[in-house]
């Protein structure tokens, strides 16, 4: 067992309902703040839904709901609009700068809405921002 299964094991979800499904366009990003944390959310073209934190792991500014969804490999991926990094939908990895991580987010589509799991971004909520050195 590692140290990752036993955070899933001890975790304590905290489901919030965002959004209906239908309200989402594929391959668009809509921001949206629950709990004090900016969050961005994506439906991919195969009706996945991703949620990821709204802020640019760079720079700090709200902006990531508004980045180009595309693919690498056939990997679902953002840009952020700001420096045109991308990053893994599925991981967070930055593909061009292993010093960035973009946070994803649990979440599920129920009944035709979408719930996102805030337990872990409580932590995201009161750590402050620490930019990179240009």
């Amino acid at each position: 067992m590692t140290a990752t299964d036993l955070f899933m094991i001890n975790k304590t979800a905290r489901w919030v309902d965002l959004c209906r499904f239908a309200d989402l366009e594929p391959e668009w990003g809509e921001a949206a703040l629950v709990d004090g944390i900016q969050l961005a959310v994506f439906r991919l073209w195969d009706d996945r839904v991703v949620i990821t934190a709204n802020l640019d792991p760079r720079t700090g500014a709200a902006v990531i709901s508004r980045g180009i969804v595309g693919s690498r490999g056939g990997c679902p991926t953002i840009a952020s609009p700001l420096h045109k990094e991308s990053y893994s939908l599925l991981t967070g990895d930055c593909f061009s700068d292993p010093d960035l991580h973009l946070d994803i987010f649990d979440c599920r589509v129920v009944d035709g809405r979408v719930e996102v799991d805030t337990s872990y971004g409580a932590e995201l909520a009161d750590r402050p921002y620490q930019p990179l050195s240009a």
